[in-house]
């Protein structure tokens, strides 16, 4: 190789005085091409330090051995599990991933699409953040027949692939652990009203508590914004109630890192005046001397790997949709 210039692989048949199609043969194990000759050409590619134009390799399979992978903030251990299954996936099919972080932003979710658009990544995986309520951007994936698939936070759709946690079946069993307990007052604290995972929980908590024949108190449910100040406030509200609740569902155990701060703040003992359980067991409960009662797991690297599996099934097949797959884990509640 003169200076900066890349071995080609007409120079390696020039030096080998073969044609360039044999080389090109050799150097993919062609079984035209006998062992001796392969072994020469791949001896001389070495010394001469080819390396494969991947632009020309990439337009003739028409891939770009790229996909593209959104999540709302790739800082909470819930992603970077999800983000690690994902990687292990794509390595295995010698794939690169190339990550957006939406910070539950719309406008921010959109522009990231049509990056990984212009880069022609074979396919996309989404998390969608909180505050995405538009899913049109899937009618513009379909046109350009990009496959997508979703996981954890997923449109309420019936025609897209999605992949995620059945919220219900963990609210069931932390609803029937406070009533072992002697809880009845049992209150949930939800995400955002328009987001569909709080919609899950709503109607998860309310069937877990006609289970154990509760009937619901209006003014125990409240809804947070998921913000320090928004957390904070809907704990406020329960704890300036004449006839406050023992026991208290929350959306993630993010937002209960937050109620559990402004509980005691109020003198509230936590395990004592009041039990809490969230969603998404983070392994942070393990360095606390005094963590919530339990927490409900919902296995992110579970969910993500089985929706890169989908999404390469998508990609080897070369088809957008074809029959759109709904695959539902449930979920667990792990007392702590």
């Amino acid at each position: 190789m003169a200076g900066n210039k890349p071995t080609t692989i007409k120079e390696i048949a020039r030096k080998l005085k073969i044609s360039p199609s044999t080389v090109s043969r050799a150097l993919n194990d062609h079984p035209s091409i006998g062992l001796v000759t392969t072994m020469r050409v791949k001896k001389m590619a070495e010394e001469m330090a080819y390396e494969p134009n991947q632009t020309a390799i990439f337009f003739k399979q028409r891939k770009t051995f790229t996909i593209g992978v959104i999540l709302p903030k790739l800082s909470e251990p819930f992603f970077s599990e999800a983000i690690s299954a994902i990687e292990t996936v794509a390595e295995d099919k010698k794939y690169t991933v190339l990550l957006g972080q939406s910070l539950d932003n719309e406008n921010r979710e959109a522009q990231i699409i049509q990056t990984f658009k212009k880069h022609r990544v074979d396919g996309i995986l989404i998390s969608m953040g909180k505050n995405t309520g538009d899913t049109d951007f899937e009618d513009i994936l379909s046109k350009t027949e990009i496959p997508v698939v979703f996981f954890d936070c997923v449109p309420d759709l019936d025609n897209v692939h999605k992949v995620y946690s059945d919220l219900s079946s963990g609210m069931v069993e932390a609803i029937d652990a406070f009533v072992d307990r002697g809880h009845r007052k049992i209150a949930l604290i939800n995400g955002p009203e328009a987001l569909l995972a709080s919609k899950e929980r709503s109607e998860a908590f309310l069937n877990a508590l006609a289970k154990q024949g509760i009937s619901p108190e209006e003014s125990y449910i409240v809804h947070t914004d998921l913000t320090e100040q928004g957390n904070e406030e809907a704990m406020e509200k329960l704890c300036s109630l004449a006839d406050r609740p023992s026991a208290v569902v929350s959306f993630n155990d993010f937002v209960t890192l937050d109620l559990i701060r402004y509980a005691k703040q109020r003198g509230i003992i936590l395990n004592q005046d009041m039990f809490f359980i969230s969603y998404a067991n983070y392994p942070l409960w393990k360095y606390m001397d005094n963590p919530p009662m339990g927490s409900i797991e919902q296995y992110p690297d579970v969910q993500a790997q089985k929706a890169a599996e989908i999404l390469f099934d998508c990609i080897d097949k070369k088809e957008h949709v074809a029959t759109p797959q709904h695959v539902v884990f449930p979920s667990k509640l792990v007392l702590k």
